[in-house]
């Protein structure tokens, strides 16, 4: 029944004859009773995704909305020039490697579908590289993704988990770096949506510890994607005989990342709790026993080893930008932890689970510091003593930095105007040169400029957004603007380089970014002002640098656009439902917006150290101030609105685009469209094939243009 149901709307617009008015979606009014407040829900039953009627609207809404964006203006011509740069031969590199000899990379090269596992000698070498894991020869439809990778400490091996349909969820496969022949066994559910995972080697290759998810038989039905243990596999033995190691203890919504000190077999185990950027540390001893060495209280946010075993901890107990603190080996005792680098005054980047602020060589140490938006790397001496750092791009981010040989490192760096690119720093000749792995870009942006500037928000919080303007632009408020966002979980919005931000650019555009309170640009104090009861303090700071591009002479409410995605989905409905007036356009990215119900999805109990619960009274009455899906009025003028979201999503539950999308389009006063697009092969955008990357970017930049009233201007020659 639902296949002839969309059948027939297809056959109506490919007849021509398709309603420029979406769907009718029927109200069908739940009440849900919260410490005594009562709350009507209309669209509750779009949450369930096992009801036909649910799925059939989904398709209706999407063939909508795909007939909408595929007839607008110069859509033609969009989509020839947005192919033409991301189909560009602008190889990259990322998530580097380096084992003996080898230098392990993840390789992305347009047109190709998706990025592949790569070898080389050096970052000077690539064009002696070897492909180990192609996902296309894996899966010549493109769903089949790399999620990450780890070799063994020889090399000779390397992990991969690879997961289907932008899932995420990962099984590990084992491949030989030298033939890409895959080996050994496969160990299914190591990766999740929200949890992650991970491997980790022994020294001498035999054998590696990973993250486990329960298996069929373990836990209920609701708890399969929860409970994270570390396991540890013998290669060439059944996954059946797999040791237990440590995590029937952990907290039900733990996250684990793991390491092994090469030198000693050490095993740590990183657990979070949540996404709560709390951290709790244990370490097995070379006897097999477990230590704790912190628990989530302790404020240790990263470790890493260093020379001798010695353990490198980033805290922030009394020092909520953070400081360096050193344990020795054999007692590895908190109590008993050194100083090596006290709070300065600026951030030591937290891990977020990415890439770790400290990486240690034998007598250096390289921390990565943010600058409230940019970052950098300062060289420390074990006993703390600064040292001359490598050269950095003016406003740019410090990516993955890599120890090589002696005190050397190899790092990426990128900013807004200029690509990523590898460098090395030789720490005793004091200079930085750039290697081979360099990103090409396929658009020039020499006639643009960087400026930060700060804007003041309802308390008086400065805010920093970076904007991205051609020189000599004029301040008369007839620039159109594409104005984004996140704010939370203690991520740093850092500046990035995007080729397509061409497009926005060529046609008289302004691109601004803020760096929001709920980050973790001005450390953890940051952060905290901007998560559970005072996460209106997000919202305060987007609608001030709304504002700001105003007031300054940017632009003007009819051309201001507004765009971001998952936490940055939630901040585009609430500055669309607080300040309807302040924007003309949004475009919002896999966003939450029902925040009474977003901890009822798996992946919501994860964000609850973030955003709270609506089983605590205050933290209720928080969440229900802001909820954008609960502040949609009727009888208002909504600006354009365009959602993204992908129906395989493990983040955030398509639902909430769906209700919001209902909901909106029953309120709205004016005439401008809400449309809600899904891609039926994709998740949160992790492992989305570059064809449907394409023709996303395609439909969101014509939604833009159109309802902005801009023609298109192609590149000048």
């Amino acid at each position: 029944m639902r296949q002839l149901k969309l059948l027939s709307v297809l056959l109506l617009v490919l007849g021509g004859c398709a309603t420029t008015q979406p769907p009718q979606t029927p109200q069908i009014p739940v009440v849900n009773v919260y410490h005594g407040v009562k709350v009507t829900d209309p669209y509750q039953w779009l949450e369930n995704w096992d009801d036909e009627r649910v799925q059939t609207w989904s398709d209706e809404q999407n063939v909508h909305a795909r007939h909408v964006l595929g007839h607008l203006p110069y859509i033609e011509e969009l989509r020839e020039r947005i192919t033409e740069i991301m189909t560009a031969e602008s190889v990259s590199y990322s998530s580097l490697c380096r084992r003996e000899g080898k230098l392990f990379a993840i390789k992305r090269q347009p047109p190709l579908e998706q990025p592949f596992l790569v070898v080389m000698p050096s970052a000077q070498e690539p064009q002696s590289e070897r492909v180990i894991v192609d996902p296309m020869k894996l899966d010549p439809s493109g769903s089949t993704a790399i999620d990450w990778y780890v070799p063994s400490d020889d090399g000779r091996l390397v992990a991969v988990s690879l997961s289907v349909g932008g899932s995420e969820s990962g099984d590990v496969h084992v491949y030989e770096s030298e033939s890409g022949r895959e080996v050994g066994e496969v160990i299914a559910r190591v990766n999740g949506g929200t949890a992650g995972g991970d491997v980790a080697w022994t020294p001498d290759g035999s054998g590696f510890y990973y993250t486990r998810y329960p298996r069929e038989g373990e836990r209920p039905a609701e708890d399969m994607d929860f409970y994270q243990q570390v396991w540890f596999h013998q290669l060439g033995t059944s996954p059946n005989e797999d040791r237990y190691e440590i995590g029937k203890d952990f907290p039900r919504i733990v996250e684990i990342n793991l390491d092994v000190d090469k030198q000693s077999g050490l095993v740590l185990v990183n657990t979070q709790y949540g996404d709560s950027g709390r951290f709790a540390y244990h370490i097995r001893m070379t006897d097999g026993q477990w230590k704790q060495i912190s628990d989530y209280d302790d404020q240790i946010v990263q470790a890493t080893f260093g020379a001798n075993s010695t353990l490198f901890l980033t805290s922030r107990a009394g020092a909520p930008r953070g400081q360096i603190i050193q344990l020795t080996p054999g007692d590895y005792s908190l109590e008993k932890a050194q100083v090596i680098i006290p709070e300065g005054k600026d951030t030591i980047v937290s891990t977020f689970f990415g890439d770790p602020p400290v990486v240690a060589t034998p007598s250096c140490l390289y921390v990565t510091c943010q600058l409230g938006g940019p970052s950098e790397v300062r060289v420390f001496n074990y006993d703390g003593n600064q040292q001359k750092g490598p050269e950095i791009l003016p406003v740019s981010n410090v990516g993955q930095i890599i120890a090589l040989e002696g005190n050397d490192i190899l790092y990426q760096n990128s900013s807004y105007l200029e690509p990523p690119a590898w460098y090395v720093f030789e720490k005793g000749k004091g200079s930085t040169k750039k290697t081979a792995l360099v990103t090409q870009s396929p658009v020039d942006f020499s006639d643009c400029e960087v400026v930060r500037e700060y804007a003041r928000s309802k308390d008086g919080t400065r805010v920093p957004v970076n904007i991205v303007r051609r020189k000599g632009i004029a301040l008369n408020g007839t620039n159109p603007v594409l104005l984004t966002g996140y704010g939370g979980y203690g991520v740093n919005i850092e500046p990035g380089f995007s080729a397509l931000r061409r497009v926005w650019i060529d046609q008289g555009g302004v691109y601004a970014q803020a760096n929001l309170r709920g980050g973790g640009e001005f450390g953890e104090q940051w952060h905290q002002n901007g998560m559970l009861t005072k996460k209106q303090n997000v919202f305060d700071d987007f609608a001030a640098v709304m504002h700001h591009m105003i007031d300054s002479g940017y632009t003007t409410p009819e051309r201001l656009a507004i765009m971001g995605g998952s936490n940055g989905g939630l901040l585009m409905g609430a500055a669309f439902t607080q300040h309807p007036e302040l924007c003309r356009v949004v475009v919002s990215f896999v966003g939450i917006y029902d925040m009474l119900r977003v901890e009822l999805a798996p992946n919501g109990q994860f964000n609850i150290p973030e955003f709270g619960t609506v089983k605590d009274p205050e933290q209720f009455r928080a969440l229900y101030a802001y909820s954008p899906y609960h502040h949609v009025e009727k009888g208002t003028a909504y600006p354009s609105i365009l959602f993204l979201t992908g129906a395989n999503d493990p983040r955030v539950d398509p639902m909430h685009s769906r209700k919001m999308t209902a909901r909106l389009q029953d309120a709205t006063s004016s005439d401008r469209p809400i449309l809600l697009r899904t891609s039926s092969k994709t998740g949160h955008g992790l492992g989305t094939p570059l064809s449907e990357r394409i023709d996303s970017s395609v439909h969101y930049h014509a939604f833009l243009l159109n309802e902005l009233g801009l023609q298109y201007h192609p590149p000048k020659p």
